[in-house]
């Protein structure tokens, strides 16, 4: 029996979208606004996005940015990947429960006592704050987000296409490269997006680890909102929405790709039975 949507329903639904979005719809619009205002609207213009272009702090807070989340999403990838396999894998090993819990403890963690902890740890081992120490801070704080999303693709992994392929002689670690991987790889390309978009978003950890000549974009962002905001802040934040919306529409379409392609096999293996 199928529910009819209800007046209050679709009320409810018009209200929680028009609270997420309509911010961001107006931030994207007075991007473009010509005035020096930005709750008054002086006229359609780019003038902002030209300044942008000619602003060396925030470009070279952007590049920063970039380098830290590209990086860091890297190494948070491989290393959950493995931490899944681990966890996955392997049910029972001396210290499972300790590994695990600090595998997700930045999950429930606050990202002060974090970003405070890494800060100390840094300090105490003589480790100069900049680029890599933020770069080590990010993975460390997105390794568990990429871990929980593979993990829950491996549970439901049949591992008898790896056994059969090391029964036929493949190496362990080439049967993962060339069956594993590949079955799994969606969940290990969304873990990566997902370690993308949150060091790009993160400014409590790297204001905490980060040092001279490694000020990212939302540390410089929100130093400059302190002082007032101005178009060039809604000029470079509406680049940002759209980086990440391109990064999750390319995403979306390999992954959907991926599935065609293997239901498309599937078919023809079937067929062909």
């Amino acid at each position: 029996m199928q529910r009819r949507l209800t007046a209050f329903n679709v009320a409810s639904l018009i209200v929680g979208f028009a609270f997420l979005y309509v911010p961001i719809v107006l931030l994207v619009v007075y991007s473009f606004n010509a005035s020096q205002l930005v709750t008054v609207w002086g006229g359609f213009s780019t003038r902002w996005y030209g300044q942008l272009a000619q602003n060396r702090l925030f470009l070279d807070a952007a590049w920063v940015t970039l380098r830290v989340a590209f990086l860091s999403a890297c190494a948070a990838t491989v290393l959950g990947t493995l931490a899944a396999m681990a966890l996955v894998r392997h049910a029972r090993f001396p210290g499972r429960f300790l590994f695990s819990g600090m595998v997700f403890a930045p999950l429930v963690m606050p990202e002060v006592i974090t970003g405070l902890s890494l800060l100390l740890l840094f300090v105490a081992i003589g480790f100069d704050r900049g680029f890599w120490t933020v770069t080590i801070a990010h993975t460390t704080f997105t390794l568990c987000f990429v871990a929980v999303v593979v993990q829950s693709r491996l549970v439901s992994f049949d591992r008898s296409l790896e056994e059969a392929a090391q029964d036929l002689g493949c190496p362990p670690a080439k049967a993962f490269l060339l069956v594993t991987l590949p079955v799994i790889w969606p969940a290990v390309a969304a873990g990566w997006m997902l370690a993308f978009t949150l060091s790009l978003d993160d400014l409590v950890i790297a204001s905490f680890t980060s040092g001279p000549g490694a000020t990212t974009l939302p540390m410089r962002i929100y130093s400059q909102v302190r002082l007032g905001v101005t178009p060039e802040i809604n000029a470079i934040s509406t680049i940002l929405i759209g980086v990440v919306a391109a990064g999750v529409v390319a995403a979306s379409f390999v992954t959907r790709r991926q599935e065609r392609q293997r239901l498309r096999d599937e078919r023809m293996a079937a067929e062909g039975a």
